[in-house]
């Protein structure tokens, strides 16, 4: 198994195509995973294959409310990771 990447917000941004402003309105809107903090203070990211989830879904045409399904089943799914 190759090792996670964790994505820095310039990633972030050019993947998902968001901007800073409209990935934190999805995360309180519940339509996109939370941070990981990276450290003490403002550093965090995101899971390589949280966000390669979140742009399949949306390429597929999933709706607000299966987005909020999938991005519960990634939140919580953070406990599993070895």
């Amino acid at each position: 198994m190759s090792p996670e990447r964790i994505l820095r917000f310039p990633e972030v941004k050019r993947l998902s195509g968001l901007s800073r402003s409209s990935i934190y309105l999805r995360i309180n809107e519940g339509l996109w995973p939370r941070p990981i903090q990276l450290g003490r203070g403002r550093m965090v990211g995101w899971r390589e294959l949280e966000v390669a989830a979140i742009n399949a879904a949306r390429i597929r045409g999933a709706t607000d409310d299966e987005i909020r399904a999938l991005v519960r089943e990634l939140n919580a799914g953070r406990a599993n990771v070895a």
